[in-house]
């Protein structure tokens, strides 16, 4: 796609910040409100633990393995987000279906394809949904609620009352649809990172001798033998929500969130959409990275700190440190690492921590209801979304009283899954793709698009050509 993800990253942020935004355009939400909702998905407890584990195994240098992995998903997701876009359906009543199953479906149609299409379709909506109840729900509750259990001991005797708590607070939001979780997701998204990355910032600034010192243990560790374990390691622990590269890129969720966003040029949200990455894992990893390297929180004689300690120990088993499709889910050995780290310069820090999981996982959860909702309404029809609302509560409660373990081998099976049909759709389509994009940017250096950036709502720019 030409490196779409370097010479598209400032547009993008113009195109964020509704400077070509049209409210006569087709949509439900604005490029910035899609980019929450769906950044709240990914935004997770893989950015507070994920991390550490990398870190922890390979040494620093597994840091430049995620921020390289976190760079190539940028055009992953842009690719798929401008499919999610072209293909979708805009109802008379203004809603939006959109997302993997519409380019697998009417996409490979236009490329005498359609019973594949309608097989890899119904494929994707089928493992959405049961990700959508598991990994990007009970997974969700049951490991944001033991990682607060040590703040609020009376959740360890009555888990079930985080459970209704959660229940309450998730259906509150979404009951409303997408309009809703949009408005909630950009609140919250903004919100939860900014404090977070104070919060790191803070430290490297308190320990701002040691960064230079980290950088250098990242650029000179990145090829080291550890290093290539941890970082191939860290993005497995992030998950297959790293997909084919990083943050979900290749398994087609966030395609979901963004073809409600209201624009005529899919090219336009794809790449919008490729912020994704760039701020779930260049900003937010990296910033969890810098900080257990110069707190030193990671470090032993071998790179490999508290994971190996408890591994040789026979206290870790790999398989249950992975969760939502990658984040890691066991406080003792993830977020207990990055607590420490910035409990050693920030007091109380784990109450800090606490609040950040909540956030993380609250988030997660309203928008994999949607992503969930919209793949049951395009198997079952519109009128069902509201007993899929339903059954997802349920899985929210049940989040807090079941076994985490077996959640998690059904979530990772599902989401994982999804990957399969979408890259599969994505390479046979993504040669449209690029010649929308070649066209897009024809108009756009040539100033096609100036009266809209102008007006920012004023006249609409005719539309591509097929």
């Amino acid at each position: 796609m030409g490196f779409i993800n370097f010479r598209g990253f400032f547009h993008a942020i113009k195109v964020t910040a509704g400077k070509y935004d049209n409210a006569e355009d087709e949509g439900e939400v604005s490029h910035f409100q899609a980019l929450t909702a769906a950044l709240s998905a990914t935004v997770g407890l893989g950015n507070i633990a994920g991390v550490a584990v990398a870190v922890s195994v390979g040494g620093p240098g597994a840091t430049f393995w995620m921020v390289l992995a976190g760079l190539l998903g940028m055009s992953a997701k842009f690719v798929e987000c401008t499919l999610g876009q072209k293909y979708r359906e805009v109802r008379e009543d203004g809603r939006v279906m959109g997302g993997a199953m519409f380019y697998l479906s009417r996409g490979l149609a236009e490329k005498k394809l359609g019973v594949l299409g309608t097989i890899l379709a119904f494929s994707f909506a089928v493992l959405c949904i049961g990700g959508s109840f598991a990994g990007g729900n009970a997974f969700q509750v049951s490991q944001s609620l033991r990682a607060v259990e040590e703040t609020i001991p009376v959740l360890k005797d009555a888990p079930w009352l985080y459970g209704l708590a959660m229940t309450a607070m998730v259906g509150v939001v979404i009951i409303g649809g997408i309009k809703r979780i949009a408005a909630t997701a950009a609140t919250i998204v903004p919100f939860m990172c900014g404090v977070y990355v104070l919060a790191a910032i803070a430290i490297l600034v308190m320990n701002a001798s040691q960064v230079p010192a980290a950088f250098s243990a990242i650029f000179s560790g990145a090829f080291s033998a550890d290093a290539a374990y941890g970082g191939f390691l860290g993005v497995l622990i992030m998950g297959f929500k790293r997909a084919a590269f990083s943050n979900e890129a290749g398994i087609g969720s966030a395609a979901i969130a963004h073809s409600a966003a209201k624009t005529e040029f899919p090219v336009r949200e794809g790449i919008v959409a490729l912020l994704e990455p760039f701020i779930d894992t260049v900003v937010v990893c990296t910033m969890t990275a810098l900080v257990i390297i110069v707190t030193g929180a990671y470090s032993t004689d071998t790179y490999r700190g508290t994971l190996a300690e408890q591994a040789a120990a026979g206290g870790v088993d790999v398989e249950v440190m992975v969760a939502e499709h990658g984040e890691i889910i066991e406080k003792e050995q993830g977020a207990q690492l990055t607590s420490r780290a910035m409990g050693a310069a920030i007091p109380y820090f784990e109450y800090v921590l606490s609040v950040a999981v909540i956030l993380f996982a609250y988030s997660t959860m309203i928008s994999w209801s949607y992503y969930g909702e919209r793949c049951w309404a395009y198997l079952f029809g519109d009128g069902a979304s509201m007993s899929y609302r339903i059954i997802f509560l349920v899985f929210v409660f049940l989040g807090s009283v079941v076994s985490a373990k077996n959640v998690l081998e059904l979530g990772d099976l599902m989401i994982m899954g999804m990957a399969v049909p979408n890259i599969l759709g994505v390479l046979l389509l993504s040669g449209g793709v690029k010649r929308d994009l070649d066209e897009y940017w024809r108009r756009l250096k040539a100033g096609d698009f100036d009266a809209d950036a102008a007006s920012s709502g004023g006249v609409a720019s005719p539309p591509l050509d097929e």
